[in-house]
């Protein structure tokens, strides 16, 4: 499939063909599904943890006194049930992430490309370089392109100027080849890459 290539201006500067096995495909909600579960619970740190019995700092000493006090007995005052004592079957630290076939996610991420192009949501310009780290005049130069909310992918170092330029719009983010993924994809409303993008991602993962 061929697409247009187009610069900053909105103006056609090429054209680019596009690998149908990775931007033809049939998006399966299933498939995305698990990948950003996937990816979603691989983000989570894992690092909450509350104090058990154990943990609670203080003596182990009897609360009180076995009898004639009008209590019922008690043995430790920190136990799981005393005001100030530990917690039973609360979080732990441990680790989130699940396993996902490399397959599956290779598949999801050809998925969510193809369901941007699908939707006529996939954007390509020529390069993602500027001439001077303006936020303002970028806003200016997406505003023309109609884009309110995208994921911007280039080559695996980006231009400077763009990145810093691009930082403080709101829904709009950048990233390297490398660290294109399924979740962000869908979080933003178009696609846009680069034609350097278009040829490292079909090298990622052309068959």
């Amino acid at each position: 499939m061929q697409a247009n290539v187009i610069n900053f201006d909105g103006k056609t500067v090429g054209k680019i063909e596009l690998q149908d096995s990775i931007f033809g495909l049939d998006a399966r909600a299933d498939v995305l599904h698990r990948v950003v579960t996937w990816q979603r619970a691989k983000a989570r740190a894992g690092t909450h943890a509350v104090k058990t019995v154990s943990d609670v700092a203080g003596s182990g000493k009897k609360a009180f006194k076995q009898k004639k006090t009008g209590n019922a007995r008690q043995g430790e005052r920190y136990n799981v049930h005393m005001r100030g004592g530990g917690v039973v079957h609360g979080p732990v630290v441990r680790d989130h992430s699940i396993d996902l076939p490399k397959k599956i996610r290779s598949l999801g991420l050809k998925m969510a490309l193809s369901s941007k192009a699908k939707d006529n949501a996939l954007v390509i310009v020529d390069s993602e370089k500027l001439s001077a780290a303006k936020t303002a005049t970028f806003a200016k130069q997406l505003k023309k392109l109609e884009i309110s909310s995208a994921l911007f992918v280039g080559a695996d170092a980006l231009d400077e100027n763009f990145k810093k330029s691009a930082a403080n719009i709101n829904n709009v983010d950048v990233l390297p080849t490398v660290g294109l993924n399924v979740l962000d994809i869908l979080k933003h409303d178009k696609l846009v890459l680069t034609a350097d993008a278009v040829k490292a991602i079909e090298k990622r993962l052309g068959e």
